[in-house]
């Protein structure tokens, strides 16, 4: 099995159990699959997949940017059209945000952080954490390893 169909079924798999990507994302390689080589993708052509097909036009979207063949590190954009509470969760991968656009809320161990356009954050493997997500809100993700989503309390609620 190659690496792209090891990278697509790591995803599949692991988004499947938590947060139900797309079936599209599961036929398709993400954009680029790692190697030595330079990467640019412009906003405006990034693939974006809904994450919760059945909320239509309420859906957050993911776009995969990069996975590293290797380590599966994994480089994503998430975007939420309407505001909604992401709760409590974890990640098998240290995992890091920017904020490109709106205002996030982050909280950890009962501490909250209100965070804007060029704000940064980093979260430990394992260490639980929510967001409430703005409307037309988009922030950039990074991971070591395969990303992954495991619920705490169940998944997020269709927003209202």
């Amino acid at each position: 099995m190659n690496d792209v169909n090891l990278s697509r079924r790591a995803i599949a798999l692991g988004t499947l159990m938590n947060f139900l990507l797309p079936r599209a994302l599961a036929q398709q390689p993400p954009p680029a699959t790692g190697g030595a080589g330079h990467l640019s993708i412009k906003l405006r052509d990034a693939r974006w997949e809904k994450l919760e097909p059945g909320w239509g036009a309420d859906s957050p979207e993911v776009a995969f940017l990069r996975i590293d063949p290797t380590t599966r590190a994994t480089h994503l954009l998430i975007r939420h059209p309407r505001a909604m509470h992401i709760p409590r969760h974890w990640h098998s991968a240290n995992e890091t945000h920017t904020v490109i656009a709106g205002t996030y809320v982050f909280e950890c161990d009962g501490k909250r952080d209100e965070l804007g356009p060029g704000s940064f954050n980093y979260f430990p493997k394992k260490m639980i954490h929510q967001v409430w997500a703005p409307d037309n809100g988009i922030f950039f993700i990074t991971v070591d390893a395969a990303w992954d989503v495991n619920w705490v309390d169940g998944p997020p609620k269709r927003p209202r």
